[in-house]
């Protein structure tokens, strides 16, 4: 006889508990991974604000093809450890939303008025951590070469746009052919004016020195890069705004960043960076009108403050 088939054992089932705790294992493991990725890697934006520097900071301008910042982006390699990338902007209405947005971590391409109206327009805090220099306002004349020589009633153009009317009434004021009400400021416009020696014409600012050599004005305020486009030379004029004076202040050139970075110790060596003798050397000659200035981010921080409290009266 054949001997019955014994039945099969019953295959023995792995508690459900043995399986929790090796996912847990897994788990734990890619935790672990990504921790020491992310010590080692390091988010470049969290390096910053620890005060660590950062591989690379991104830095928002508008003339990178000059060779000044070629100088500039070597000593940040060499001196400060940090690669520097430059983000050319055409369009000065775009560096500071991208400065905004965290698409860049500084911008460095305008100065303390045209920040203070942005803050004030678009309810914004960007902060001034260094300065560049100031760029001075000329005025041109083809009938006189004093403005103390300048007739009852000559005519005078000015630029008509909004932050270049107000400096220029302000470089009339220091010449002593204006005067404007309460000693004006940087969101004056010709209604300030409370007595005045020339007529002043606001024009275009492309327009300015086209209506000097017309001969249809006695003299006219033109900006640098119209001035030199017209084949005028700064040399010439017979007056500027002085770039240590205090209305000369709202126009120093500035880095900015985001208030939460005003602090931020890479930040401001890249920003103190640009007063270093082998970029200014450059700079000089990328730039030979510009007047270096070197003020503390303080003292830019203080000025914001004092020009956005204009911009607000101004708007009110």
């Amino acid at each position: 006889m054949t001997a019955p088939a014994l039945p099969d054992k019953p295959k023995r089932k792995r508690p459900i508990g043995w399986i929790v705790a090796a996912a847990i294992v897994v788990v734990a493991i890619i935790i672990a991974v990504v921790a020491v990725a992310v010590r080692s890697g390091g988010d470049d934006s969290s390096a910053a604000s620890s005060g660590n520097a950062p591989k690379t900071v991104t830095i928002g301008v508008s003339d990178k093809s000059l060779p000044y910042w070629d100088t500039y982006v070597k000593l940040a390699k060499s001196q400060l450890n940090v690669t520097v990338k430059l983000q050319n902007f055409s369009d000065y209405s775009l560096p500071n939303p991208a400065l905004k947005d965290k698409q860049i971590d500084i911008n460095q391409f305008q100065h303390i008025q045209y920040l203070a109206n942005y803050n004030v327009t678009s309810d914004d805090d960007l902060q001034p951590i260094g300065a560049t220099a100031v760029y001075p306002l000329p005025l041109y004349s083809t009938k006189v070469s004093d403005v103390a020589d300048f007739s009852n009633g000559a005519k005078v153009a000015i630029p008509n746009d909004a932050i270049n009317e107000a400096r220029a009434l302000l470089v009339l004021q220091a010449a002593d052919l204006v005067t404007l009400k309460d000693g004006g400021n940087a969101f004056s416009t010709v209604s300030d004016i409370t007595s005045h020696k020339v007529d002043v014409q606001t024009l275009d600012a492309s327009q300015t020195a086209n209506a000097l050599q017309q001969g249809s004005v006695e003299g006219a305020i033109v900006n640098v890069n119209y001035a030199t486009s017209a084949g005028l030379d700064t040399k010439d004029a017979i007056f500027q705004d002085d770039p240590k004076s205090a209305s000369a202040a709202p126009y120093v050139n500035v880095f900015a960043v985001r208030d939460a970075d005003k602090t931020n110790k890479t930040y401001l060596e890249l920003a103190k960076l640009f007063q270093d003798d082998a970029v200014q050397k450059v700079f000089a000659k990328d730039y030979p009108d510009a007047v270096p200035s070197d003020e503390s981010a303080a003292t830019l921080q203080k000025e914001l403050a004092a020009v956005e409290k204009d911009a607000k009266a101004a708007t009110e």
